[in-house]
């Protein structure tokens, strides 16, 4: 029976609950009855937060830095923001064309919410992260899925975002160090994308940049605004220090873009949360102005464990991944496997069930297959890895 006055809204209906927190909770729960899981789940840094970034936070406490702020941010993280932007992308910006917001996704939720209406069309490279999709259809949009696979780099070329784009697309989402396949633009593929962007004036670009420091492979990080400078005045960049700072409980992003856009997810903001938690704007100054040499050894790290889950990864019968260029993830195929269970979903609560909280592909957008991070010490890795491999022995 259901209660009396009960009725969501139909913006809501359209959304689906996250399936990597859902299996992250699903964890925590089989945990809390006492059993022995090993969670994959979660994209959030093992590391502790950096001490300077730590002390930044203690110190604005006992200075009573406790009230509102601007609603886009205080002038001071804007401005390092604004020195993050230039230094770590690339991506000359006043601290004016800035916006701090509570996490990416905020900033993400926002723009979209601000520029699509029913009917328009955002364009969405698959495997994608899981929000994507989600935040479109609350905003009444139409998703139009482009398909990538590890054989092509998970990337999309410019034929096939020449093919996909019509009258009514509002947006391409790009995501590069992307969540969940690793898989990076290079600046010879943003410039091919730019090339054809150009001639199509009504498409806006999100380049979510948010695992920038976090790439293993040589040279520069390439980002839209850079590679293609037209192109400036149409794309929203976002980052923030989450994943490289392991600050995801902080709940800062930043974002740079054109000034029209910008004031409208401040609107929108000045309506939603307001501004940003105080404290961890200040946190997040330091995370910017501070020391960035730790970043160097963190991505040892994460390399040296990316090396060890693919490797093991490959000696078991049935499961191939290749091997990402950032991030920390790995994009598992197991499509060998589907006789046996019938789909990804299967697959993962039979893992599940023997002690390894993992995502399924189809999560994201894939399929036949399931998502690992590696963002855990070395013995869970290893652990967590003879586990998958015993329960599909």
């Amino acid at each position: 029976m259901t209660a009396v006055g009960v009725r969501l809204s139909a913006a809501l209906s359209r959304v689906a609950p996250s399936q990597t927190t859902a299996m992250t909770d699903r964890a925590i729960a089989l945990r809390a009855e006492g059993r022995d899981i090993i969670s994959l789940s979660v994209g959030e840094p093992d590391f502790a937060t950096p001490a300077h970034v730590v002390a930044a936070a203690k110190a604005a406490l006992d200075a009573g830095d406790t009230k509102y702020t601007a609603v886009g941010g205080t002038a001071r993280l804007k401005a390092a923001a604004a020195l993050h932007f230039a230094r770590d992308l690339g991506i000359q910006t006043d601290p004016s064309g800035v916006i701090v917001s509570a996490g990416g996704k905020q900033a993400i939720f926002h723009a979209l919410l601000a520029t699509v209406d029913p009917g328009d069309e955002v364009l969405i490279p698959a495997p994608w992260w899981v929000s994507y999709p989600e935040i479109v259809n609350f905003a009444g949009g139409t998703v139009v899925p482009m398909q990538t696979n590890a054989a092509g780099g998970f990337r999309i070329t410019a034929d096939q975002l020449e093919a996909a784009i019509t009258p009514r697309t509002r947006w391409l989402l790009l995501n590069s160090p992307g969540n969940p396949t690793g898989a990076t633009y290079s600046s010879a593929d943003l410039a091919a994308l730019g090339e054809v962007l150009q001639r199509h004036s009504q498409v806006l670009v999100m380049s979510d940049d948010i695992y920038a420091p976090l790439r293993y492979t040589p040279g520069r990080h390439a980002t839209l605004a850079v590679e293609c400078p037209e192109l400036a005045e149409r794309v929203l960049t976002v980052s923030g220090v989450s994943k490289s700072h392991a600050m995801t409980g902080f709940r800062i992003g930043v974002s740079t873009g054109p000034k029209w856009l910008i004031d409208a997810m401040e609107t929108l903001q000045s309506h939603s949360s307001g501004n940003p938690a105080s404290i961890s704007q200040a946190a997040a100054v330091a995370a910017f102005e501070g020391p960035q040499d730790f970043l160097r050894d963190w991505c040892e790290i994460f390399r040296a464990r990316r090396d060890r889950v693919v490797a093991a990864v490959g000696a078991i019968p049935g499961l191939s991944t290749p091997v990402p260029d950032g991030a920390f993830y790995c994009m598992i195929d197991a499509a060998p496997l589907m006789d046996r269970f019938g789909d990804d979903r299967a697959l993962v609560l039979h893992l599940l069930d023997h002690g390894v909280a993992v995502v399924p592909a189809s999560a994201f957008g894939g399929q036949n297959g399931f998502r690992i991070s590696f963002a855990a010490d070395e013995a869970k890795l290893d652990e967590a890895v003879r586990r998958i491999g015993a329960a599909l022995a």
